[in-house]
């Protein structure tokens, strides 16, 4: 999935980042061995809202999130979480 224009990745909860891994089938280490640019202490900072990420770091972690889910199941895990 593209990225959707109607999501803001910058304005994803951390409780919304965590769940989105989680939903795509995801462990921290995981994401480190998919993403070169992201270590598993990036994606725990996020998740526990103790550091922003880049914008280029965002957008790499939603998109590959998305790639595993539905734009349905995106936009309820952003939308009320």
């Amino acid at each position: 999935m593209a990225q959707s224009p109607s999501i803001d990745v910058s304005e994803i909860s951390p409780m919304a980042w965590r769940l989105l891994r989680t939903a795509a089938g995801y462990e921290q280490r995981g994401v480190e061995r998919e993403l070169d640019d992201v270590i598993q202490a990036h994606v725990s900072m996020l998740e526990n809202d103790r550091r922003g990420l880049s914008q280029s770091r965002r957008d790499a972690l939603f998109d590959l999130y998305a790639s595993e889910l539905t734009d349905e199941q995106v936009r309820a895990l952003v939308d009320v979480f």
